[in-house]
């Protein structure tokens, strides 16, 4: 029994640790976006974000901890729909052409 639970610890732990170093790439990369657009860098340079990998049920050990990957994974989210406002207000999107009024035959 407790040695199921020093593998499954040991499996939510690397997927922590997993999970830490993408938030760690995601503010990394945010941070390097921001400084990007101070430069008014070209479209090509500024990808628009990625949205974070939702974890599998399985991925969550059920016993509580703090932060759960669902937590770290809520914070993604909201790290990433900061990182997408602000992307889209530094790309806007091509004001659309007028259609043209149909005629009736």
């Amino acid at each position: 029994m407790h040695q199921q639970c020093i593998k499954q610890w040991i499996g939510s732990a690397a997927r922590l640790a997993d999970l830490y170093w993408t938030l760690r790439q995601t503010l990394e990369v945010a941070v390097t976006a921001d400084e990007a657009s101070r430069r008014s860098a070209p479209a090509d340079d500024d990808p628009r974000p990625t949205p974070p990998t939702r974890p599998d049920p399985d991925d969550c050990c059920h016993s509580g901890c703090d932060p759960c990957v669902f937590d770290l994974y809520e914070e993604e989210v909201t790290r990433y729909r900061a990182a997408l406002a602000a992307w889209e207000a530094r790309h806007p999107k091509p004001a659309r052409r007028a259609a043209k009024p149909r005629t009736q035959r």
